[in-house]
């Protein structure tokens, strides 16, 4: 059994100085009666992202780990091709909510202006502001690697191993979790947030500060995979996508474009394949169920 992460013990009792999380007084109604009682509830705040002086975005997000949301936005979306390219970050309050200013290659900030695109984002969308049609579907430009199998009995373990990682979910229940696993290991890194796409560019960020191979393990996310999650971890390399929930239609053939395998409906014995399923091994009889091939 995978023991929850040291700072899932601190955070344990989280209260008005974290600032993910707010207290308010609520009447609470149960059985008939009513009674006055603290409340733990998520923030969420603007958050921007400019990139060498240029407003990009605007996105709603949980006032933590917001490096790593820059990273793996800046990833994830293809700003940049690497960490690297990412010469600085400054993190600031400017009301009503949080700049992050990062500094990129002159040839990165004539692409980005090209695009034309300012968005508005909110937690559950991932295309707001998309102003041409060509810009809304970013089709892979390789194929996941990752020859690796992963037997569906470590991957269940994994599943329900998770709700030990999420701290702020466990105080407020409002909050999607990305994890990263590594085949053969427990899960290695979680990231939270009151949106699903800001909890895996959170992820994204994290991994590549620790200089993680992405073609080393996978992603388990708390949420549907639509389009925009495959193509996410499509854009890095990360060979395969777990999630709770269903896919779209449209997630699973960039999946198959991409060579990822996708996963739905996740749980703790069962779990459905919707391309690639060479990566995963029966629980049954330990044989490899072959749909695909990935290049």
């Amino acid at each position: 059994m995978a023991c929850a992460p040291e700072w899932f013990t601190a955070m344990a009792g989280l209260g008005e100085s974290n600032p993910a999380v707010g207290v308010q007084n609520v009447e609470r109604w149960r059985n008939g009666a009513t009674i006055s009682t603290p409340d733990r509830l998520a923030e969420e705040v603007p958050v921007a992202l400019v990139y060498s002086g240029i407003p990009y975005v605007v996105m709603l997000a949980t006032p933590l780990d917001l490096e790593d949301f820059a990273i793996g936005f800046s990833l994830s979306e293809q700003v940049v091709e690497s960490r690297g390219e990412i010469r600085s970050i400054t993190i600031g309050e400017r009301a009503p909510g949080v700049q992050v200013e990062l500094c990129i290659p002159r040839e990165r900030l004539l692409t980005l202006a090209a695009r034309q695109r300012n968005l508005a984002g909110r937690t559950g969308c991932g295309l707001c502001g998309t102003q041409h049609l060509e810009e809304a579907i970013r089709h892979p430009s390789r194929a996941a690697s990752g020859i690796w199998q992963l037997p569906a009995a470590e991957m269940h373990e994994r599943l329900r191993d998770l709700p030990r990682w999420q701290a702020i979910n466990a105080a407020t229940g409002a909050l999607h979790a990305a994890a990263w696993v590594r085949p053969g290991e427990e899960i290695g890194l979680v990231r939270e947030d009151i949106g699903r796409h800001n909890a895996l560019d959170k992820l994204i960020g994290a991994l590549a500060r620790a200089t993680q191979d992405f073609s080393g393990g996978y992603v388990i996310v708390t949420s549907r995979a639509s389009y925009e999650m495959v193509q996410k971890v499509a854009s890095v390399g990360i060979p395969m996508l777990v999630a709770v929930s269903a896919p779209t239609v449209l997630a699973t053939r960039i999946a198959e474009e991409a060579g990822v395998t996708l996963v739905g409906f996740g749980r703790e014995a069962s779990h459905v394949v919707y391309t690639h399923s060479n990566r995963l091994q029966s629980t049954a009889s330990g044989d490899t169920q072959c749909t695909s091939n990935v290049s």
